[in-house]
């Protein structure tokens, strides 16, 4: 069993949990909600942005503990400040030490597109991210069918949110691409053994069809990286353990946002 069945195994329990503690309607009775999302493109595409998705990551099953001392909403305002296009925040427990009051901080102090960074399983779980304020879902093609894509993306697109595709080869790029899909990334890093190759956005780089916002994830750890995938024809880089691996990750982006 590969790490990522262990989540999406620990995830289906997790979220049959959720349910029972707080209904669908009580969901759509929270504050965030009703809100208008950010629009992930505009951000991404502003001339005063750096593309950047920058991430509050405490912790990942390849890494273990990355950083247990930085706190959540001076990082994303660091982060903001700096000139990220957007924001991703952790919200699995068990593997990742986030939660969903991780993501309701960082929208109480954001003006800029927030990512529940999540293994969604279930449409309970996008109207959570909405209930909590976040403006784009992820969906991974490694642990969803076609359907369930499409799907997912549809529900997203009728509560207003973004929706990010993730995929990691072209066998998931094509049985993935639907109209309610806004950006679509691909992982570096392999989800069946956590291994980083950079190669496999330049393989998919031209694949992606122009009109959605293409964006590269994992293992970007250089400006000279980001300069390259532009060059390839990349908007939007996911940027993960980079910044919080550091003692201060609002100083890391800032002087790596100083080299691009």
């Amino acid at each position: 069993m590969t790490i990522l069945d262990k989540i999406i195994e620990r995830k289906k329990v997790e979220v049959a949990e959720a349910k029972k503690q707080v209904s669908l309607e009580e969901l759509e009775q929270y504050p965030f909600f009703s809100r208008t999302c950010y629009s992930l493109r505009d951000s991404v595409l502003h001339p005063e942005r750096t593309g950047i998705i920058a991430e509050f990551k405490r912790a990942s099953p390849s890494k273990g503990l990355i950083n247990s001392t930085s706190s959540v909403a001076e990082v994303v305002i660091g982060y903001q400040d700096a000139g990220a296009s957007a924001v991703s925040v952790l919200t699995d427990s068990d593997f990742f030490k986030g939660s969903l009051a991780d993501l309701r901080t960082a929208r109480e102090v954001l003006t800029i597109p927030l990512l529940r960074k999540e293994f969604i399983v279930d449409t309970y779980q996008i109207a959570e991210a909405k209930a909590h304020g976040a403006d784009i879902i992820l969906l991974i093609a490694a642990c969803l069918d076609s359907n369930e894509i499409q799907a997912y993306a549809d529900y997203a697109k009728s509560l207003g949110l973004n929706v990010l595709l993730e995929v990691h080869n072209e066998e998931e790029l094509q049985r993935s691409i639907f109209d309610s899909i806004d950006a679509i990334g691909v992982n570096n890093r392999n989800l069946k053994d956590f291994v980083v190759d950079l190669n496999h956005s330049y393989d998919l780089a031209n694949t992606i069809p122009n009109r959605f916002i293409k964006v590269s994830e994992s293992g970007i750890s250089d400006p000279k990286t980001i300069k390259e995938l532009k060059k390839a024809g990349f908007q939007g880089f996911l940027i993960g353990e980079n910044f919080m691996k550091t003692g201060d990750p609002t100083k890391a982006i800032k002087e790596f946002v100083k080299e691009l």
